[in-house]
């Protein structure tokens, strides 16, 4: 694998509307496959960690007794999550460091879980990725990934705006070395990576009441205009701040409409070590 892949831009940044739906996600809501293989005791390596919400539910499921180590690549979320930690009283549960996925600085079989949540979609090398948190996970212990799958998201009322959208999106995530239909690819990815006991399942976020469609609708329309995304898209070629001025209008009119629902495919794999 050629170092530009390995080195792939994460495509949304840390901008306000990103971390506003990262904040949104629980264990409950984004890791349910997982919690059932939890128990006190255990020692879970949570990767890409972003803000922390997951993190601190996963230290709360493996308490009395366990204990998480948090890694992201960005400096700045870590301490966010090393915030919230503490807000929830868990700093004592939870360890942060920076880290890359593609090469994790921990000793082989460190941890009993190795859990990764919409990560896979955005690095450069997703079996790379895969092998390293196998290598870091103890014999009989679980590998777990969850990713989205764009090509599978799917919205009513029916808008060409979003359309271009989606199909902006997909461009320019493939362009900065991710892969944004990950969701559909876990399984083989996973089986690459060595992996022969891998266990598949798929869950969807589902925003449907006005206040939901609200606030996907509206962080979306801001990622569109002012985020890492908004930036990339321009530099690189693939939109003029025209195009994302349209499709962030685009996504206000369709979340205006009363009968608006969308759905967010998540595909699941549970490895074991």
């Amino acid at each position: 694998m050629n170092a530009a892949k390995e080195t792939a831009v994460y495509t949304h940044g840390h901008h306000e509307s990103v971390l506003r739906s990262h904040r949104w996600r629980t264990a409950e809501n984004s890791a349910a496959y997982l919690i059932g293989a939890l128990r006190p005791g255990m020692s879970v390596l949570d990767v890409g960690c972003g803000p922390g919400t997951i993190t601190a539910d996963l230290a709360e499921l493996v308490a009395p007794g366990g204990h998480v180590t948090a890694v992201d690549a960005a400096q700045d979320v870590v301490e966010q999550a090393r915030a919230h930690a503490a807000e929830r009283g868990l700093s004592a549960a939870i360890t942060f460091r920076t880290a890359d996925v593609h090469a994790l600085d921990f000793p082989d079989d460190s941890f009993d879980v190795v859990h990764a949540h919409q990560v896979l979609q955005h690095v450069g090398d997703p079996v790379r990725a895969l092998r390293e948190m196998r290598r870091v996970c103890r014999p009989g212990g679980i590998v777990a990934a969850r990713d989205a799958d764009y090509a599978a998201m799917t919205w009513y009322p029916p808008s060409p705006g979003l359309d271009d959208w989606l199909d902006l999106y997909r461009r320019v995530a493939r362009a900065n070395g991710g892969e944004p239909d990950a969701g559909r690819r876990l399984r083989s990815w996973a089986r690459a990576a060595g992996f022969t006991d891998v266990t598949c399942s798929a869950t969807s976020w589902c925003f449907s009441t006005p206040e939901e469609i609200a606030w996907w609708s509206g962080l979306w329309a801001d990622r569109t205009g002012a985020s890492a995304y908004a930036t990339v898209a321009t530099g690189g070629g693939h939109a003029t701040a025209g195009d994302l001025a349209a499709v962030a209008e685009a996504w206000h009119t369709w979340g205006a409409e009363p009968d608006a629902w969308f759905s967010v495919l998540n595909a699941e794999v549970l490895c074991r070590a």
